[in-house]
């Protein structure tokens, strides 16, 4: 859209034999005659109208500047939602451990117990040893989480982009959000949702090319002008030095008349890639509320889940006391004991995961419609 300023030096010299037979007659002969110019100066390109092209071009880098925008917005979402997810499971890991831990003090119980009835009498020493392998089991089941939690601690660390072995502790609950509406998450998704976004501007840019296309039918004026020195000598010749300076200017258009119908065929190229751009659009439109749709519905059970789980746990609680105390009177046998342990233990596994998985549902609802923050 801006001029073009320039500065030129140009130099000719040339050496001859001449030979020159004028007008009157007269014949002139002359060996290694020499020629030469030389001219410099500054100047200035213009062009002034191109069929309003070049607003079409300058519109569409601010829209190539937007899609870069949406495009990092979306890979900065992505990214939240890694350390999200990932933190959240890390909460997870330590709910885990910490249920796993409190299922070792109950085993370690239990073998106590098991030895003081053996020694009294009162229980066989295969009663002890089942309560000693089912500690054993318990603390296998402890390390390996404890492997799993260290593991998960080391990728968050990475994905933070800091020290791997930096040492941190996350809260043990986890804050969720029962009252999404999927016509809001809808509503938010249509105008926030980055990959949308990126479709809607990618039309805008295909308008724009349509515009700068048809540009080409108009004629394209420019303007010129600029100061310019010249300087030559000739051994033969009218003139044989010749020195100028001075301005120089003027205005050119043209216009294509036939360039073999491509016009034609450009213009139905940009036009095509129109319509394409308003069929991604639909099309990313219905992909989104499609996977609205399906998260919205896993939320929804994850969150019964959560109600249903925590009533469970509440009830294996209740069982454990009751057997707990059953078992140290000895009116149960171990194997009893050892399910009811078991039940309660994996009450609580699952009173976990079911917030985990809701609480990734929320993160993913959260990230289609484009207002997922830390």
């Amino acid at each position: 859209m801006l001029p073009r300023v320039f500065a030129s030096a140009d130099t000719n010299n040339s050496t001859q034999n001449i030979s020159q037979t004028r007008s009157d007659g007269t014949q002139i002969e002359l060996d290694n005659a020499k020629n030469n110019n030389i001219s410099y100066g500054v100047g200035l390109d213009w062009t002034i109208f191109d069929g309003f092209s070049m607003f079409a071009r300058y519109d569409q880098l601010k829209e190539l500047e937007k899609l870069g925008e949406a495009e990092l917005q979306n890979t900065i979402l992505t990214r939240v939602s890694e350390v999200m997810s990932t933190y959240y499971d890390l909460v997870q890991q330590q709910q885990q451990l910490t249920a796993l831990d409190s299922t070792l003090v109950i085993s370690q119980q239990r073998v106590e117990l098991a030895d003081n009835r053996f020694s009294i009498g009162k229980a066989s020493k295969l009663e002890v040893l089942n309560a000693q392998v089912d500690l054993n089991t318990d603390r296998t089941l402890y390390v390996r989480q404890n492997e799993l939690y260290t593991n998960t601690k080391i990728r968050l660390n990475e994905i933070l982009a800091r020290d791997t072995k930096t040492d941190f502790k996350v809260a043990d609950e986890m804050l969720i959000q029962d009252n999404l509406n999927l016509s809001d998450l809808e509503r938010l998704a249509q105008e926030q949702n980055p990959q949308l976004q990126a479709q809607l501007i990618n039309k805008r840019i295909a308008e724009l090319q349509l515009k700068e296309v048809k540009g080409n039918r108009y004629p394209t004026i420019s303007a010129n002008t600029g100061y310019n020195f010249s300087d030559s000598e000739s051994s033969l010749g009218f003139t044989t030095q010749n020195n100028a300076q001075g301005w120089n200017y003027g205005f050119s258009a043209s216009i294509d008349i036939f360039n073999g119908s491509n016009q034609n065929r450009n213009e139905k190229i940009a036009k095509l890639q129109l319509e394409n751009s308003e069929i991604v659009i639909k099309q990313q439109t219905q992909t989104i509320k499609s996977q609205l749709a399906s998260a919205f519905q896993t939320y929804l059970s994850n969150i019964s889940l959560i109600e249903l789980e925590t009533h469970n746990e509440e009830i294996a609680k209740e069982n454990l006391d009751i057997t707990l105390a059953k078992y140290r009177i000895g009116t149960i046998p171990t194997i009893e004991f050892r399910t009811a342990q078991l039940n309660y233990i994996n009450a609580q596994l699952r009173l976990s995961d079911a917030k985990y998985q809701a609480k990734l549902s929320e993160i993913a609802l959260k990230q289609l419609a484009g207002s997922l923050t830390l």
